[in-house]
C-alpha cells in the first residue's frame, strides 16, 4: 500500500466524490507526536483493505487544504488525525493515540 499525496483542493472534493472508502491521515511534520502516531499506523496498515484509497496530507505544507478537510467533513481540526470516507461522509475519525489501523481495518469491514 502506499500514500496519495495531497497537494491540491481539488484531490478533496474528489475524494468527497468517490465511491467506496477512502482514508486521509494529516500529518504535522514538526510534531513527534504526530510521527509517533503515523509509524505505528504504518505498522499495522496491512490490516486495511487493499482497495482502500490511503491519502496523506502535509497539514504543514498545506494549512489551507487541511481546513478545507475539516469543513468538507464537518470535523473537528486535530493533528495528528486519520478520517475513514465512505462514499463522501466522513464514518470515523481519530487523533493522536486513538489513531489506529486496526480501528479503521474493523470499521470498513462492519460496513
Amino acid at each position: 500500500m502506499q500514500w496519495k499525496n495531497i497537494t491540491s483542493a481539488d484531490q478533496v472534493s474528489e475524494i468527497k466524490e468517490q465511491q467506496g472508502y477512502s482514508l486521509i491521515f494529516k500529518h504535522s511534520t514538526r510534531c513527534s507526536v504526530s510521527l509517533m502516531a503515523k509509524r505505528r499506523f504504518e505498522m499495522d496498515w496491512s490490516a486495511i483493505p487493499e482497495n482502500t484509497a490511503l491519502y496523506f496530507l502535509d497539514l504543514i505544507s498545506y494549512r489551507d487544504i487541511s481546513a478545507q478537510i475539516a469543513d468538507t467533513f464537518q470535523v473537528q481540526h486535530e493533528s495528528p488525525q486519520i478520517l475513514v470516507v465512505k462514499n463522501g461522509d466522513c464514518i470515523l475519525d481519530a487523533s493522536h493515540s486513538d489513531i489506529s489501523a486496526e480501528e479503521v481495518a474493523e470499521v470498513i469491514n462492519g460496513n
